[in-house]
């Protein structure tokens, strides 16, 4: 059970303590400005981004996912995370199988050009899993970040 329920982006944006209120809208930036076609959606209370599907999320730390806050700051998620290549374990994968995140708690821990290349690597899962939409696969090579 979550501790919120929002109807709207307005709503999320209102709960927002400032400084993951600021976190978020710098991250959102950075998601609009690689994929300024995305389409921005509550989903779990928290933005997910889509183009075909999920690709990525935004979840501060104070929209709980159970009953308690399990971490600080805002995490940037990535739905497909298990297909990005991670060479420099940049990201975080807990005991997720797929999901992979790294949580930030100020905008100056953001490598804003890192950062974006992993998204841009994300978009092109997202059109790969487009074009073989319909086909359970497991042999969908790691992207390599560069």
């Amino acid at each position: 059970m979550q501790n919120v329920s929002f109807r709207s982006m307005d709503e999320f944006f209102e709960f927002l303590p400032e400084d993951e209120y600021n976190i978020v809208q710098f991250l959102r930036c950075i998601v609009f400005e690689c994929i300024p076609h995305a389409k921005e959606k509550l989903s779990f209370n928290v933005p997910y981004y889509t183009i075909n599907r999920n690709i990525c999320f935004i979840w501060p730390s104070s929209v709980f996912w159970g009953k308690k806050k399990s971490y600080e700051g805002v995490r940037f998620g990535f739905a497909k995370g298990y297909l990005l290549d991670d060479e420099t374990s940049y990201l975080d994968k807990g005991s997720r199988k797929q999901i992979y995140w790294r949580d930030f708690k100020s905008i100056h821990e953001i490598d804003v050009e890192l950062l974006k290349s992993y998204i841009f690597a994300a978009v092109l899962i997202d059109e790969q899993s487009a074009i073989i939409k319909g086909i359970k696969t497991h042999s969908q090579e790691k992207i390599h970040i560069s």
